[in-house]
């Protein structure tokens, strides 16, 4: 049902778009029959009035199929509560492998848990580059 459906709206996009192009703008545009004579069905108010009222025809069925696909694609769904606790994690999974924390993971080799990690040596200042 859902492709069928997309493929009614593209049908509606495509035909949609022609129209529109197709339509007489205040320059001229792409407009057909160049706002010239020749009585008929195809005279500028003519032609004018049914542009317009297929835009508005095929406008309504964008909106139409628009709306039926978003209903379509959320029939299925559930709302998700947000007082109700998930079983998921909701951060970033720590492997507990090694039964620490992170800090654990990322502490230097050798340094106690509790113990300061030893400090590096401090620059002595710029170092001047030696020619050889």
């Amino acid at each position: 049902m859902q492709t069928v459906l997309i493929v009614i709206h593209l049908m509606v996009v495509l035909a949609l778009i022609g129209v529109v192009l197709i339509q007489r703008s205040e320059g001229g545009g792409l407009g057909i029959g160049g706002g010239g004579g020749g009585g008929g069905f195809f005279t500028a108010r003519g032609t004018a009035n049914v542009l317009t009222r297929a835009t508005a025809v095929l406008a309504g069925l964008f909106f139409i199929t628009s709306l039926s696909l978003t209903i379509l694609a959320g029939w299925g769904r559930t709302p998700a509560s947000i007082l109700a606790p998930t079983n998921a994690p909701s951060g970033p999974s720590v492997p507990s492998s090694t039964g620490g924390s992170i800090l654990d993971q990322i502490r230097p080799q050798g340094t106690a848990p509790g113990a300061a990690a030893p400090e590096a040596p401090a620059p002595s200042g710029p170092q001047v580059p030696k020619s050889q």
